[in-house]
């Protein structure tokens, strides 16, 4: 289905909820769990603007890829969002909380890069080299950050596998589009919006993430003021990948 330029999948039945995927991934990364999920839940896999089928922003603003989402959201909803979908998904809970009641924040962070009272981001000159690299050799940059995202994993390979066999299925990410969400990565901050987040939280973080790092969840833990922390040993950026059973679990336990 199409809706406002946003590509949105819907299956099954049951409570609403809406998947979020990562930078320069799209919905079909969440095939691995989704058939599982939906035997509980009426899921909705979206892809994010300029991403898989779905139509870039007409501006690089962050509010107004969240708006575009926001469009699309069913009732009464609870929202899943990984990585960088993880940052829509707390904005979407702060704007529309009459719709969403609850989040999943899968490798999320409030902020990605390293800052002085920030120990626990990337280097920002490793994200400008990100951008800088897209340019010039697009798809070896995007293997590098899919085996990124592997790092410290028991089991990487099988992951690295499905990363790049969901990641190669649908078109490339519309080159604006992702540096758009590389300067949303590099400049967002949402530290200080977490205490206001009102819905139950549950956080669901690889113990070995070298993207966005387990001591950031165990921070938001704490700020949060109603939230449960997953932590998935030897996963790292992508736990619902590599750890689908305990990723299931988590749902059915909330």
């Amino acid at each position: 289905m199409s809706n406002r330029n946003i590509y949105v999948e819907t299956h099954g039945n049951g409570p609403d909820l809406v998947l979020l995927h990562g930078w320069a991934m799209h919905g079909g990364v969440w095939q691995g769990v989704s058939d599982r999920l939906m035997q509980r839940f009426r899921i909705h896999v979206l892809d994010l603007p300029g991403h898989g089928f779905s139509r870039a922003c007409e501006s690089d603003d962050f509010d107004q890829m969240v708006e575009v989402v926001q469009a699309v959201l069913p009732e009464n909803c609870i929202i899943c969002g990984w990585s960088l979908g993880g940052q829509i998904a707390m904005q979407l809970a702060l704007r529309d909380p009459q719709r969403v009641k609850q989040l999943v924040l899968v490798s999320s962070t409030p902020c990605f890069v390293k800052r002085t009272d920030w120990p626990w981001g990337m280097e920002s000159k490793f994200l400008q080299l990100f951008m800088e690299n897209l340019h010039q050799n697009y798809r070896a940059t995007i293997n590098r950050f899919l085996t990124l995202q592997i790092n410290g994993e028991l089991k990487g390979t099988n992951t690295l596998g499905q990363l790049r066999q969901y990641f190669f299925e649908r078109e490339q990410p519309n080159y604006e589009a992702l540096r758009v969400g590389l300067t949303i990565l590099q400049t967002n901050d949402m530290r200080e919006k977490l205490s206001c987040i009102e819905q139950p939280v549950i956080l669901l973080h690889g113990a070995n993430d070298v993207i966005t790092h387990p001591s950031a969840a165990q921070w938001m833990d704490k700020q949060l003021k109603h939230s449960k922390l997953v932590m998935f040993p030897h996963c790292g950026h992508a736990p619902f990948l590599t750890d689908p059973g305990k990723f299931i679990s988590s749902f059915n336990e909330s």
